[in-house]
């Protein structure tokens, strides 16, 4: 037989969900996921997301590709391969701007991108809760809460007893 990997409890509305993750968030349960198939105002919240890596990867990113792109052009034209054209200036900036600009977005939306997937731990090929019963429902119309066995909190028993009264749908226990 293969280890536990968790609890997963199906809720029919996403009101019940959000009741599910706040009960057991205040029962110190910290490793609490919940999938629904839409957005639910207040989850990321009650989750207890804070983390702003995302937005912080973005802005290196832009920082990283337009500083390097103006200082690939600034080298080239001033210091590599000085040419003067028609009396104009080495360092002539303005010209240099529309593809620091481009490369400044495209730094910056490859980096959200990169720090987006990390942060999602994607891509997952597999994952135990792909095998749950019913689990694909949570892309259509169904709630799921799942407790992880990995939490230092977690008690089968106790986490079933925690989350009875909300009235799941059904608790399956997920295996590896």
């Amino acid at each position: 037989m293969s280890a536990l990997y968790g609890l997963l409890f199906e809720f029919p509305t996403a009101d019940a969900l959000l009741a599910a993750v706040r009960r057991a968030r205040e029962n110190g349960c910290r490793e609490v996921d919940a999938y629904s198939p839409f957005s639910i105002e207040g989850m990321p919240a009650a989750l207890g997301f804070r983390s702003h890596a995302v937005q912080a990867w973005t802005f290196v990113g832009a920082l990283l590709g337009g500083g390097g792109t103006y200082f690939l052009q600034w080298y080239s034209a001033v210091i590599n391969f000085p040419i003067n054209v028609g009396g104009r200036p080495l360092h002539s900036w303005p010209s240099f701007i529309p593809a620091t600009f481009e490369i400044t977005v495209l730094g910056a939306a490859l980096a959200a991108l990169i720090s987006m997937l990390a942060a999602n731990g994607l891509p997952r090929l597999i994952h135990p809760l792909f095998g749950a019963p019913d689990f694909d429902l949570a892309s259509r119309n169904r709630f799921f809460l799942c407790l992880p066995a990995s939490d230092p909190t977690f008690h089968a028993g106790r986490s079933r007893q925690m989350l009875a009264d909300l009235e799941p749908i059904k608790i399956s226990e997920v295996r590896r």
